[in-house]
């Protein structure tokens, strides 16, 4: 396993990260995961070299933390740096802060959270943790022994990136980035800004939620074929990433053993420069292609979950993307019609627009989802 250094402490950080957003779960139930195998995951990863976990309040409906502190004890905690973050969109007031937090330390079955971070910040969240006084509290807990670093998660432009970092002295960051995202949100640039200031930079998101390796459509298949050396797509994606030596760790979202395996040996080998000029034009092609086929840029990151109408947003938008990429395949509304259950199909929308105000990338789901119900309803 490849690491990089904490700067500010001198600390070797894995340049994989576990992502506990996406464990297994049982039955396609994204709310019940399968701990013994989410376990035996994060222990192998351990075992291998990682030593940075990454969780957070709502995944897999709260019990990501639980399988997380499960998989640490029997001395796997002191391992790690453990991170977790709290979830800015459900404070209501300052005296929501400390309950918040004790619940996780109490799903987590531990005194203390090495990193901790400020959940998902963009202008609504900004505001609602200005006026709860949220960083007060936070801090309050770092100086009671109970919080290592304050940091922050970030789903917005790059002139907010830039201001909320300039604004406090943050510890870490982590952001969204991959070839597909080079410029969206905070970016390149924005790693690249926090990596000037001294801050750390978490990168999350490296696959696009598996979008980057999951059904590669055959054009972009004939495009990683060009290259002189054969490469997986999830290869590709990591090795992009650990090319700048500004990103600390690579997190990603696991859900299977044979994704672990594959990961440990890409980030074991990938480092920073460890592309061509060639290979970085052949991504660049590659980026260019998809834009040029997929509509909405979701991850399927569930913030916009659960639809007060019970629209499976998610899916809905998979369809949508998929309707593209495959060329409008008519098998698609088969499947649709076979396996999209009614009460979740996106006719149900009834546009109160609260998915958009939650999506991490600002999509106009509303408008996905009408286009959705018209092209397979």
């Amino acid at each position: 396993m490849n690491y990089r250094t904490f700067e500010p402490t001198g600390e070797k950080i894995s340049l994989l990260g576990f992502g506990a957003m996406r464990l297994p779960v049982i039955g396609g139930d994204h709310n019940d995961v399968d701990e013994a195998e989410s376990i035996a995951m994060i222990r192998k990863a351990i075992d291998s070299g990682v030593n940075y976990i990454d969780t957070a309040f709502p995944y897999h409906g709260g019990k990501s933390e639980r399988a997380v502190g499960k998989a640490l004890k029997g001395g796997y905690r002191e391992k790690v740096l453990l991170a977790d973050k709290f979830p800015l969109f459900f404070v209501k007031s300052a005296d929501d802060v400390v309950p918040i937090f004790e619940k996780q330390l109490e799903r987590l079955d531990t005194g203390f959270i090495d990193m901790y971070l400020l959940h998902n910040i963009n202008k609504g969240h900004l505001k609602a943790m200005k006026e709860c006084n949220v960083l007060p509290q936070v801090e309050k807990l770092r100086d009671a022994g109970k919080i290592g670093r304050i940091g922050f998660s970030f789903h917005d432009d790059l002139p907010l990136f830039k201001e909320v970092l300039d604004s406090y002295p943050w510890e870490f960051c982590q952001i969204q980035l991959n070839y597909m995202d080079a410029g969206f949100q905070a970016g390149v640039e924005g790693m690249k800004y926090a990596a000037s200031k001294g801050v750390p930079v978490i990168i999350m998101e490296p696959l696009k939620g598996g979008k980057l390796t999951d059904s590669v459509p055959d054009a972009i298949s004939r495009l990683w074929d060009k290259a002189p050396i054969k490469r997986s797509p999830a290869e590709w994606a990591f090795r992009w990433v650990a090319d700048f030596p500004e990103a600390l760790t690579i997190l990603s979202g696991m859900s299977s053993m044979e994704q672990l395996d594959e990961n440990l040996r890409i980030l074991s080998d990938a480092d920073a420069g460890c592309l061509t000029d060639g290979e970085r034009a052949l991504i660049g092609e590659v980026a260019e292609a998809y834009n040029r086929i997929t509509p909405y840029s979701c991850t399927g990151c569930q913030y916009c979950m659960p639809c007060p109408s019970g629209v499976d947003i998610p899916e809905c938008l998979q369809y949508r993307n998929d309707w593209e990429v495959y060329s409008h395949n008519e098998k698609m509304r088969e499947l649709f019609n076979m396996w999209f259950a009614q009460e979740h199909r996106p006719s149900n929308c009834v546009e109160c627009g609260a998915c958009e105000g939650q999506c991490p990338q600002t999509l106009p789901i509303m408008k996905a989802l009408s286009e959705t119900a018209a092209i397979f309803e």
